[in-house]
C-alpha cells in the first residue's frame, strides 16, 4: 500500500447520530418549495401585470421582463410539482434527520435573532452579542476569548464602516448615547 492510497479518518464527537429518526422526506421537502416558488412566481406575475407588460412608444414597460421571468419561474414550478408527485413508485429518501436539524437550528434560530436584535440594537451591539454566544455556545471558548475577540471585530467593523469610510449602519441607543 502506497502512501497515496492512506486515508486519515477523524471521528467528530459532535457529529450527528446516524440512527437520528427523520423529520421529513425529501419528496414532501420538493412539493413545498415548488408550492412556495409558484406562489412567488403568482405574486410576481400579478404585481408586474399591474406595473404593465406590454411595449409603448418607448420601449418595453416595466413589468415586460419580470413578467414574462415569473411566467417561466412558474413554469418551472409546476413541472417540479407534477414530477415529484407523479413520482410515487420511487421510494423517499430522507432528507433531515432530527439531529441534524437540531445542529441547523443551533446556527439559524441566533441568527434570526440576531436580524431581528438588530433593529433594536444596531449593528454592532447585536454583532457583539452574535460572536460572543456563538464562540462561547457552539464552540464552547472561554467567555474571556469569546467577549474579547467580539470586542475586537466589532471595534475594527465600526472603525471600518462607519469611521473610515462613513457608511450608514443601523445603530442602537448604544450608538446614540456616544453621540454616533
Amino acid at each position: 500500500m502506497s502512501n497515496t492510497d492512506l486515508e486519515i479518518i477523524v471521528d467528530d464527537p459532535t457529529a450527528p447520530e446516524p440512527d437520528s429518526p427523520a423529520v421529513c422526506s425529501t419528496r414532501t421537502v420538493e412539493i413545498v418549495v415548488c408550492l412556495l416558488l409558484l406562489a412567488l412566481a403568482v405574486t410576481l406575475g400579478i404585481d408586474n401585470y399591474a406595473t404593465g407588460i406590454s411595449w409603448d412608444d418607448t420601449g418595453p414597460q416595466p413589468g415586460y421582463f419580470p413578467f414574462y421571468l415569473s411566467v417561466i419561474l412558474g413554469g418551472a414550478s409546476l413541472y417540479g410539482l407534477v414530477t415529484t408527485l407523479l413520482a410515487r413508485a420511487v421510494p423517499s429518501d430522507t432528507f433531515v434527520t432530527r439531529a441534524q436539524l437540531r445542529r441547523v437550528m443551533l446556527v439559524f434560530l441566533p441568527t434570526a435573532a440576531f436580524c431581528l436584535a438588530m433593529q433594536y440594537l444596531g449593528l454592532y451591539v447585536a454583532s457583539f452579542l452574535l460572536i460572543a454566544g456563538f464562540m462561547r455556545l457552539v464552540g464552547k471558548i472561554a467567555w474571556w476569548k469569546s467577549l474579547l475577540t467580539a470586542f475586537v471585530f466589532t471595534a475594527i467593523m465600526f472603525a471600518t464602516f462607519d469611521i473610515a469610510f462613513d457608511v450608514i449602519m443601523p445603530k442602537g441607543p448604544l450608538e446614540a448615547a456616544f453621540g454616533r
